[in-house]
């Protein structure tokens, strides 16, 4: 086989670092992710703010948050990244938490790498703490919570939104918080579960977060197509409809001529009662 020219799979001013350096620089890229939300944990922790590139200002203490607007490129620092967006999607919380820990941890195998342990032996010695974490908190820290234990479950809810600007409302959030969480989780064998996608936050203009409402059912926030409409039904029967209700054009171009006031309101009633025919097939 003859050789021929080399094939560069990366471009030619790519930095490549193999080794021990590969894994000093990417200890220190996850660290440093770490340590951008380490000053929010915990009652003294302070808010983080930001500025993006077209000058708005984010004000949050919310580990995910400030991770998503930082703008990361290093390998190893966006998988810390990926850590925080996980644990918030699985649970909802914990994220700063999470990202301290991973770099924590790190930073602890950093010190046994400069002792020459093998990244294999220290990736098993973490999987074992693992198995040995979860089983502590299984069976002697952590606290079954039924679906019907509202206390507790309003006491979760205070805890997950604390730290997120609602303390002036968290009353009556953590209320609302549980009353929908429970009236769309779905029991299996393993449990309720739960698909926050099917819970809908409306925002709208004015008023306080202490007005926040929960619907039971569906919002669809359009405006009244006809004045005449009314503002408020009971009881009533919704049909969601893909296609318009209106008159189908025709292939063939044609033309009405109206000659007297008479022949255009005849052509007005024909076109409701033609609109209306539709409705009464809809009921």
């Amino acid at each position: 086989m003859s050789m021929g020219q080399p094939i560069f799979v990366l471009s030619e001013d790519t930095d490549v670092t193999r080794g021990k350096d590969a894994q000093e620089n990417n200890i220190n890229a996850a660290k440093a992710v770490a340590g951008a939300v380490r000053t929010t944990l915990g009652p003294k922790g302070m808010d983080k703010m930001l500025v993006d590139t077209l000058g708005d200002v984010v004000i949050t203490n919310d580990g995910v948050t400030i991770l998503e607007e930082i703008d990361i490129e290093h390998p190893a620092a966006k998988m810390v990244v990926q850590v925080a967006e996980t644990q918030e999607d699985e649970v909802g919380d914990g994220t700063t938490t999470s990202v301290i820990l991973a770099g924590e941890f790190l930073k602890q195998a950093e010190e046994l790498l400069e002792q020459d342990v093998h990244p294999t032996i220290i990736a098993s010695g973490l999987r074992q703490a693992s198995e040995k974490c979860q089983e502590i908190l299984n069976e002697q820290i952590a606290q079954q919570i039924t679906i019907d234990d509202e206390k507790r479950l309003k006491k979760v809810a205070e805890t997950a939104m604390t730290g997120k600007g609602s303390e002036s409302a968290r009353e009556i959030l953590k209320q609302l918080s549980v009353q929908a969480v429970r009236s769309v989780a779905d029991e299996t064998e393993d449990g309720y579960q739960v698909d926050v996608e099917n819970i809908k936050v409306e925002k709208k203009v004015g008023g306080r977060t202490q007005d926040t409402q929960l619907v039971d059912g569906m919002i669809i926030d359009k405006e009244k197509v006809h004045p005449g409409m009314p503002d408020s039904v009971k009881d009533a029967k919704i049909a969601l409809i893909s296609a318009p209700i209106e008159h189908q054009e025709t292939e063939v171009d044609a033309e009405i001529q109206i000659t007297n006031p008479e022949q255009l309101q005849q052509f007005l009633d024909e076109e409701e009662a033609m609109l209306k025919k539709i409705v009464n097939k809809i009921k």
